[in-house]
């Protein structure tokens, strides 16, 4: 594949990209619009046609690594794994 080449697909996939975040700022605004009347109607689940709208609270425990860490340090050492993972990146 050319440099020419390249260049055309980095390119065209910023394009995509800044398509797909508009796309999702746009979906967020619905969300947030949804959200609002489903609060001004003080519910958490509304039907709207063939759809169940459901905005409940939901609560999960989880593992405070930072804390942890701080009051147990070697326990904390004894028990980390190094991962390795390729990041993909255009400058």
């Amino acid at each position: 594949m050319s440099t020419i080449e390249i260049t055309s697909k980095i390119e065209a996939l910023k394009e995509l990209e800044a398509l797909i975040e508009e796309a999702k700022a746009e979906a967020e605004t619905l969300r947030d619009e949804i959200k609002a009347e489903m609060l001004s109607r003080d519910t958490e689940e509304l039907e709207a046609g063939q759809y169940i709208i459901r905005w409940t609270s939901v609560l999960s425990q989880r593992f405070d690594s930072t804390a942890f860490k701080k009051v147990m340090p070697d326990v904390y050492k004894a028990y980390i794994k190094q991962v390795s993972s390729k990041r993909f990146s255009i400058a």
